[in-house]
């Protein structure tokens, strides 16, 4: 739920796994009532991320894979289950170290974004700016690897082969 541009309340269902996370601005984390934080990872190498992919991948040059191919050879492992929703929580469970995507939809990351933050996790845009849930493009990370993913993230942009 948005009031005067702030998420104050979100939630995220998984009705496969039974999973109902949700938060309250101020309040915390929580799936199925159990309070979650994020991960203690503290390496990007060590990190398991999850990222998505836009549904025109084939017919927009901006898809990700740029990103992701840089990203697979610098994090442990990489995940892609087709949610941004369910990533986030995840995320803010400590499942996912960190997350990225682009061309996002406010729908996609409203709920998550407040439950990561309420997890204890941090959310900026790609260039590590301050997230708006307008933005289309989005990091969530533990809070420990943040630095390192954005640091990667622009190595990317910089060598210019998103």
């Amino acid at each position: 739920m948005e009031v005067n541009g702030s998420i104050e309340i979100g939630v995220v269902y998984n009705p496969l796994m039974e999973e109902f996370f949700f938060a309250k601005r101020g309040q915390g984390a929580f799936l199925n009532n159990v309070p979650i934080t994020v991960s203690e990872t503290e390496s990007l190498e060590k990190s398991l991320l999850a990222t998505g992919f836009p549904y025109d991948i084939t017919e927009n040059s901006y898809n990700n894979l740029a990103f992701f191919n840089h990203l697979i050879m610098r994090a442990q492992a990489i995940r892609r289950d087709g949610s941004a929703a369910l990533n986030l929580c995840y995320l803010a469970m400590g499942r996912f170290d960190g997350f990225w995507e682009i061309r996002l939809s406010p729908w996609d990351i409203a709920a998550g974004c407040l439950i990561i933050t309420e997890a204890g996790g941090i959310i900026t845009n790609l260039n590590g700016k301050s997230l708006s849930i307008y933005d289309n493009e989005i990091v969530a990370t533990n809070g420990k690897i943040h630095n390192q993913l954005l640091k990667e993230i622009e190595k990317v942009k910089r060598d210019n082969i998103t």
